[in-house]
């Protein structure tokens, strides 16, 4: 069999490959007197049938199945042959199979690039160091306040003003027409000013009373988050039913044992501070690791398999799609397309690929390995934070050895992060976040 590799680029190949004839007719002999073990023919007992009749009757198939092995068998033996180490599925147009010459076909391919040793060392990396603020800590404890809110209907006969917390049926019409994304709703709570719908329509409440009905006409901006709303003019019928007043608990040790695992607001204040210190930790070790990312990128330059940057893209992809279905909505819904997620999603993907790439290059060149122990700590560390049996975990894993070699390359993974951390210099800085508007 003769192989001959065509360099297309650094990680795609284009492979030449020519089996001889006298193999195409070892397999067509082979595959005939198989054929003629078992082919039942009007006319003739079994295993009797000529050649001649065989081929008349059954050439199609049996072309097609001798075409097939002779790809498969020719295949294997040439990636053994070249040595290369190929992802994703070859690109083969299988040929016509002749009988008086040889099995000739290409077959295009791509491999991993071959990355250069990498000097991970010496990194520079800011690290901020998150302090717990009083504003933050009254953000959180205002929060926890509303949680243990209550609404109260007023008995003072006064309208609608700024900030009143309403109770209204509404449904909203386009061109007399009901609209699907603005259905009839009853008993809806909502605060005027919060534009839970939108704030043109909590301006136009202002001023109603309870039992009133009101027509009201907003124009959705094209901007609007609801892609089937932007642009549209919607008028909707409002029936107001009560004007609630919102009654807010003290912030005291009563209220800390409102919330039922307190006896103190000093022990709610503790509770507060290391979630927010827990949420802390895991920010500052994102941030590293994408300084991480972005430096060792800087310092490689390698081409990228498409077939690994495709199936990264289709698991960006695959992930929006389960979370809109988990929220019952559809990509058309929001106005989505897969043309769109994919040029919105290309580079993120392509700086997936690029980055297991490196991360990879680094464990075979500082010979990293996982020791039984950082496994099992791996499969705890999993449970916990999917809250399930860590046997569990480990039964999911061990069942599928594909999984579990993910797993532990991703182990692995975390491993080389850490070493080039330890190697980088570190430049940390007190930092407060950013207040958030409140919602």
């Amino acid at each position: 069999m003769q192989v001959t590799v065509e360099d297309v680029s650094s990680v795609k190949k284009i492979l030449h490959i020519e089996v001889p004839e006298k193999i195409v007719i070892r397999e067509l002999d082979n595959a005939y007197k198989q054929l003629k073990k078992t082919a039942k023919v009007k006319g003739f007992r079994p295993g009797k049938t000529p050649r001649s009749v065989l081929e008349r009757l059954f050439k199609k198939d049996v072309h097609g199945d001798v075409s097939s092995k002779l790809l498969q068998d020719s295949f294997v033996e040439a990636l053994k042959e070249t040595e290369l180490n190929i992802i994703g599925n070859p690109q083969i147009e299988p040929p016509q199979l002749e009988v008086d010459g040889p099995y000739k076909y290409d077959a295009t391919v791509e491999v991993k690039p071959e990355i250069d040793d990498i000097d991970f060392k010496g990194l520079t990396l800011k690290k901020a160091l998150y302090q717990v603020t009083d504003e933050e800590m009254d953000a959180q404890l205002k929060l926890l306040q509303k949680n243990l809110s209550q609404q109260i209907p007023i008995t003072e006969d006064r309208p609608v003003q700024e900030n009143d917390s309403v109770l209204i049926d509404y449904e909203g019409f386009e061109d007399g027409k009901p609209f699907s994304e603005t259905q009839k709703t009853k008993n809806f709570t909502m605060k005027i000013g919060d534009g839970a719908i939108l704030k043109t329509l909590d301006e136009k409440m202002i001023g109603m009373k309870p039992g009133e009905d009101k027509e009201i006409t907003v124009n959705f901006p094209e901007d609007h988050f609801n892609k089937n709303l932007a642009n549209h003019e919607i008028t909707f019928h409002v029936k107001l039913h009560e004007i609630r007043e919102e009654i807010l608990p003290e912030i005291d040790d009563e209220f800390a044992k409102k919330l039922g695992q307190y006896e103190t607001l000093d022990d709610v204040k503790k509770a507060i501070t290391d979630n927010l210190n827990e949420g802390y930790e895991k920010r500052v070790e994102q941030e590293l690791n994408e300084q991480v990312y972005q430096g060792l990128i800087e310092r490689t330059e390698f081409e990228l398999p498409d077939s690994m940057v495709e199936y990264e893209l289709n698991n960006i992809i695959d992930e929006i799609e389960k979370t809109l279905t988990y929220y019952n909505k559809t990509m058309e819904e929001q106005g989505l397309t897969k043309e769109m997620l994919v040029e919105e999603h290309r580079k993120t993907a392509e700086k997936k690929v690029r980055r297991h790439l490196i991360l990879g290059k680094i464990i075979d060149q500082e010979n990293l390995e996982l020791s039984d122990q950082e496994l099992e700590d791996g499969f705890t560390n999993m449970a916990q934070a999917m809250n399930q049996p860590a046997e569990a975990i480990k039964n999911y894993y061990q069942q599928n050895q594909d999984n579990l070699e993910f797993f532990k390359h991703t182990l692995l993974e975390k491993q080389a992060i850490k070493l080039i951390i330890k190697n980088s210099n570190i430049e940390e800085a007190k930092t407060e976040l950013k207040k958030k508007t409140e919602s």
